[in-house]
């Protein structure tokens, strides 16, 4: 019989192989299951964004070790993914929003953000392409963005040297508990053992608690993300809205890509995504709104990345409540973000060292009254 797995990570964005490779490295043997291929679903499409503006207050801690670790990504991942740190400035356009601005401004710096309020000819300072019409702006220095489509890449190489053993392509069709683990069966029919099993799927977290018997509901979002033709230097921040809609960057290329949480449609029986036509024209006239100059820009490109939030629309990150051996890492708003300090912080807590802070334990969302336990599927 095979020698089962120490640990088996069910889906290969940025928390489950950021899991696996500190797993490997703290001396696990760890296998690595995705049904594509590693980092190419949200964690590979998504607009790279590393802020604080748009991040939870709760999660501000979090966000901020790992806007650290992606701008080292070089020294502990192996390989960088062009991160690079700037100015961000959140704004606002109306009264409304600038007393939105002021609270999230408040809630954001009592929890470490160093996030201050500027005036509009100071935020013109920092970005000399804002439209006049801005009332407030909020500036942090610790903002920044990454190319995320380089993430796989790079934790592909760092897998592999720590001994993950990687298996792409192939979806998990169930999971069998056992007296000592878990059989995990993927693909036609293949099976893995594992003493511990990380469910790290995203947008397909519910389902994956299902197999186990528990019952946790998540909301997908589909957001719509939109890319833009090179053109010349318009822009040298990451900028946001206070309202949430829009979130604006420029690459060294000379791209320009707009996120917001727009959004797209999806099928949930079988994962296709679709745009929706007002809403690439919603986000494409609120960009050129904040930034005059892009209005001549055009459009490129148009896809959608699915992003998963609970009740509390807080992360559940820990063990999987009533199944020995279970852990789940999900739901984290600004995933991309704070997603390498908050898997690293689970790897910490599954190999049973000191938790340097604490964890979101997904027992507070438990729907007892549909939880069931019959675990083999």
């Amino acid at each position: 019989m095979t020698t089962p797995f120490d640990a088996v990570v069910v889906g290969g964005g940025v928390m489950g192989c950021t899991t696996a490779l500190f797993l490997a490295r703290g001396g696990m043997r760890v296998a690595l299951i995705d049904r594509g291929l590693i980092c190419r679903g949200a964690s590979g499409v998504n607009a790279g964004t590393l802020t604080l503006h748009m991040t939870r207050a709760a999660l501000i801690p979090y966000a901020m070790r790992g806007w650290q670790m992606w701008q080292a990504a070089s020294e502990w991942l192996g390989h960088g993914v062009a991160a690079r740190g700037t100015d961000g400035l959140c704004l606002a356009f109306t009264s409304a929003e600038a007393e939105m601005l002021e609270m999230r401004v408040q809630l954001r710096r009592a929890a470490g953000a160093p996030i201050t309020l500027i005036s509009t000819a100071r935020a013109k300072e920092i970005e000399p392409g804002l439209s006049p019409a801005v009332r407030l702006a909020a500036h942090c220095p610790i903002d920044g963005h990454a190319e995320a489509y380089r993430t796989g890449h790079a934790f592909r190489t760092a897998l592999a040297t720590a001994g993950v053993r990687i298996v792409e392509g192939l979806a998990v069709r169930g999971v069998t508990v056992g007296g000592t683990g878990f059989d995990i069966h993927y693909g036609t029919q293949a099976t893995l053992a594992t003493h511990r099993l990380i469910l790290a799927g995203g947008a397909w977290l519910e389902e994956m608690l299902g197999w186990l018997g528990v019952h946790i509901p998540v909301k997908v979002l589909v957001n719509q993300l939109i890319v833009t033709e090179r053109m010349a230097p318009v822009m040298r921040s990451v900028l946001t809205i206070a309202n949430g809609l829009l979130s604006l960057k420029q690459f060294d290329n000379g791209t320009v890509l707009l996120g917001g949480g727009w959004q797209g449609r999806r099928n949930r029986d079988n994962g296709m995504t679709d745009i929706i036509p007002a809403n690439v024209i919603g986000n494409a006239q609120l960009a050129r709104a904040v930034i005059p100059a892009l209005g001549g820009a055009r459009i490129l490109r148009i896809w959608l990345g699915l992003e998963a939030e609970t009740a509390d629309a807080l992360p559940m990150v820990g063990s999987v409540p009533g199944v020995s051996g279970a852990f789940v890492i999900g739901s984290v708003h600004s995933g991309y973000t704070s997603g390498p300090w908050i898997a690293q912080l689970l790897a910490e807590a599954i190999l049973e060292r000191p938790p340097t802070m604490p964890l979101f334990d997904p027992a507070r969302l438990i729907d007892s009254a549909t939880t069931t336990r019959n675990h083999s599927v």
